[in-house]
């Protein structure tokens, strides 16, 4: 009878486990029947920001391992979440062509489809594009359409997995940046990134380094497909009001690369470890993500799907990532609040001597407080003479 009630048990968790990943695809379609419902109630999308924040920060860190076995049925809240991304624009296109909107309401369209292609899209995409089948690539690659975005995935599978944590990494921000001054520029240097590694590709395979084989074509011809899409369900005004929408978008994603590796440092060349990446192990960061903030075994292996990722317990424990978005818009309270006290447990407690070189130099660069016990040119000699 125990092992019977024991199993029942086990399934009923398995079952919540299925279960909690939907909860992306509700605020999806909450975001789209406010669409549908016009007026004020397009800012429903952009309001669950601070409510999920709120929420988030109430409930106790997950540190649980999922329970589930099917990865098929794992990925169906996945592939809806990707598919809705163009959806919601599509519905955009008919909203605004049909409509009549304040500007104060068009400004909530753009928030809440803007909110919508970051999260949940990005890590629905991000998952089908770590797949190991061609058609999943295939989708998740162009899904990013829906933020101008469509050759994302080269500079984040072959640069950022390989790079993270070092200075050739754009997707990581430097001590002292702020999320002003890291949005942009990551922006410009993800996008070259991109574009250098696929022309380095195609040089390697014999072929011209902008040969028709370039992703950027296939990207452009993507995007202006949609684009006919959309002006053909709503119009020119539907136009600008999606384009607004994919470049806040294009920007708002970097502020996920900015809070799950700032400040990390890792010497070229050497292992990646759990220790380089932040985790955000709140429930619903978790599960609004698909994982992407339950991050260090992501690192150790892309290819795992995002319910085997195993929760690092003994990391240290940031802020749900809406606050630490939140927290990030005032530079002076991220600092202070939040990433210093961070950083400075990493230096002392997790980096190596030959890290904490580069995370002294880096405070030094920054203006930041020297907190290295004992200082890292000591701790380095040590070592040497051990």
């Amino acid at each position: 009878m125990d092992r019977i009630q024991l199993k029942q048990e086990q399934d009923e968790v398995m079952a919540m486990d299925y279960s909690k990943y939907y909860l992306p695809v509700l605020v999806q379609l909450a975001a789209l029947a406010g669409l549908l419902a016009g007026g004020n109630w397009v800012w429903i999308g952009v309001a669950t920001l601070p409510a999920l924040a709120i929420l988030d920060a109430l409930l106790p860190r997950d540190y649980a391992t999922r329970k589930m076995r099917s990865k098929a049925l794992a990925l169906i809240p996945v592939w809806i979440c990707t598919l809705l991304g163009p959806i919601l624009y599509l519905v955009l296109a008919y909203t605004v062509g049909t409509s009549e909107f304040t500007g104060w309401q068009i400004l909530g369209i753009i928030l809440s489809c803007g909110w919508m292609s970051v999260l949940p899209l990005v890590p629905a995409s991000h998952e089908l594009y770590h797949q190991r089948d061609a058609f999943s690539r295939f989708v998740g690659r162009y899904a990013q359409v829906c933020y101008l975005d469509c050759t994302r995935d080269i500079g984040h599978v072959v640069s950022h997995h390989i790079h993270v944590a070092t200075e050739k990494d754009s997707d990581t921000a430097a001590r002292g940046v702020s999320l002003y001054g890291f949005g942009p520029k990551a922006v410009v240097e993800t996008t070259l990134d991109c574009l250098r590694t696929e022309s380095d590709a195609l040089e390697k395979r014999g072929l011209g380094r902008w040969s028709i084989h370039h992703r950027l074509w296939k990207a452009i011809v993507a995007q202006v497909v949609f684009q006919v899409i959309i002006f053909q369900i709503g119009g020119l005004k539907a136009n600008g009001v999606a384009l607004a929408t994919m470049l806040l978008a294009r920007f708002w994603i970097e502020t996920f690369n900015y809070f799950q590796h700032y400040g990390q440092v890792r010497i070229q060349g050497a292992p990646i470890e759990k220790r380089h990446v932040w985790n955000h192990l709140a429930p619903l960061s978790r599960i609004m993500t698909f994982e992407i903030t339950n991050h260090a075994d992501h690192h150790l292996n892309s290819y795992a799907p995002y319910f085997a990722l195993v929760p690092d317990k003994s990391a240290i424990k940031l802020p749900n990532v809406f606050i630490c978005f939140f927290a990030a818009l005032v530079p002076s309270i991220w600092f202070s609040m939040i990433i210093q006290p961070a950083l400075k447990r990493w230096d002392n407690e997790f980096a190596s001597p030959e890290e904490r070189v580069l995370a002294r130099a880096q405070n030094e660069r920054a203006g930041w407080p020297n907190w290295f016990d004992p200082a890292p040119e000591t701790t380095t000699k040590q070592s040497k003479q051990a």
